[in-house]
């Protein structure tokens, strides 16, 4: 398979589901180095062995990140610059679902649970990210193609529309639409300095996050009404994102790509 990815990524979540699949579509299409990092210090590491032994030559960086510690993200985008010297493609992935509850029944702790992890999260990742970027030659001077870095932000399919009446979830979506906000405001301030921001809209996929939510039975008709007829496999969102961190998506700022079934 053609390398379609140079450089170096930076994954958050990378610990299981869309951001473990992410590190490997990564290996797969090319990136020479890789810091996988997640709240599970122990899952990570995991992982990261895993990955070297289906790709030996990937240099691979397990960190242990709480996405809702700004200074662990700043620490671990600095460990990262430190050891390969640069971050060409970050990926920020960490997410939860929280309740499924609408405003009236859902309590202040549980929204800022969900909305520290999801839109806090994300953002202060991608803002460490885009200074670390910013002090970066492009990884390719000589080509349009590639420019300083590339971020690719978790959002959702309820980044775009509101949930269905019998799942509200109304901290998750308010989190979601955010980050596609702050991915498109940040896509135009940056564009012009050689950064490409987008974000990943997934519909339903088959992760540990979505059994959680489904554990209950709440979400089996929303499922059921996919027009695919089945969830997403982890890999087919993880090569969507690979292919929105890549040269392949040179001329898109700001898009939230709906991957969704």
């Amino acid at each position: 398979m053609a390398s379609i990815l140079k450089g170096v990524g930076f994954i958050t979540g990378a610990a299981s589901g869309i951001g473990k699949a992410t590190a490997f579509s990564f290996a797969k299409h090319g990136a020479k180095a890789l810091a996988i990092a997640d709240l599970n210090a122990s899952a990570v590491k995991q992982v990261g062995a895993e990955i070297k032994k289906s790709f030996p030559a990937v240099e691979v960086l397990p960190l242990q990140l709480d996405v809702t510690n700004e200074q662990a993200i700043d620490d671990a985008v600095a460990a990262t610059a430190s050891k390969f010297g640069r971050i060409d493609y970050a990926v920020n992935n960490a997410g939860i679902s929280g309740t499924l509850d609408a405003s009236a029944d859902l309590s202040t702790a549980d929204w800022r649970k969900v909305v520290e992890v999801n839109m806090h999260g994300v953002w202060m990742s991608s803002r460490a990210e885009i200074r670390q970027m910013l002090k970066q030659e492009p990884l390719e001077p000589n080509s349009v193609r590639y420019g300083r870095g590339t971020i690719v932000n978790m959002a959702s399919m309820y980044g775009v529309v509101g949930t269905a009446m019998h799942i509200p979830a109304v901290a998750y979506t308010a989190s979601k639409h955010a980050v596609l906000g702050f991915t498109k405001t940040d896509a135009v301030a940056y564009a012009s300095h050689g950064i490409r921001i987008n974000a990943i809209c997934p519909g339903y996929v088959a992760t540990p996050l979505l059994k959680e939510a489904t554990a209950s039975g709440a979400m089996q008709k929303e499922i059921e009404r996919t027009p695919a007829g089945r969830l997403a496999e982890t890999e087919e969102i993880a090569d969507s994102i690979a292919f929105l961190a890549s040269p392949m998506s040179s001329f898109m700022y700001g898009a939230g790509l709906v991957v969704d079934g």
